[in-house]
C-alpha cells in the first residue's frame, strides 16, 4: 500500500502541475467551450491555474517525503475533495457543466476517500521496517 500511495501522489502531483501549467499558458483555451469567456474569466482561470501547479508540487513535496507524511496527505485530499464540493455547488446552482467537468468531477470524488484510506501506509510501512531491524550487536 505504500508504494500504491507514493504512485499516486506522484502521478497526482505532476497532473497537477501540468494541468495548472496548460491553464496559465492556455488561459480559457484551457477550458473546454469557453475558449471566449473573456478577460476577466482569462484571468482568473490562469492565476488559479498557477495555484493548481504550486498545489501539484506540494503533492510531489509529500511523495519525495520519506515516510510520505500521512498529514499532508490528509490535507491535500481534503483540499481535492472540497474542489469536487464546489463543482458540486455549481452543478446545483448552474445545472450540468461541460463532459469533461463531470468527468473531473467523478475523479475529485473518487480520489480522495483512496488518498484518505492510503495516508499512513507509508508511515506504518517505515515503523515495521524499523521494527523488523536487527538492533546493534
Amino acid at each position: 500500500m505504500a508504494r500504491t500511495l507514493k504512485w499516486l501522489a506522484w502521478v497526482m502531483g505532476v497532473a497537477c502541475v501540468l494541468i495548472g501549467l496548460d491553464h496559465v499558458l492556455l488561459g480559457n483555451a484551457a477550458i473546454p467551450g469557453e475558449a471566449s469567456a473573456g478577460a476577466t474569466v482569462d484571468s482568473f482561470g490562469r492565476f488559479m491555474g498557477a495555484i493548481f501547479a504550486g498545489y501539484g508540487l506540494a503533492w510531489i513535496w509529500a511523495a519525495r517525503r520519506s515516510p510520505i507524511p500521512a498529514s499532508a496527505v490528509r490535507w491535500l485530499a481534503g483540499v481535492f475533495l472540497l474542489g469536487a464540493a464546489g463543482r458540486l455547488l455549481s452543478l446545483a446552482v448552474h445545472g450540468w457543466p461541460h463532459g469533461f467537468q463531470v468527468a473531473l468531477t467523478a475523479i475529485e470524488l473518487v480520489m480522495p476517500p483512496l488518498y484518505f484510506w492510503l495516508a499512513d501506509a507509508d508511515e506504518k510501512a517505515h515503523a515495521a521496517a524499523r521494527r523488523e531491524a536487527p538492533g546493534p550487536a
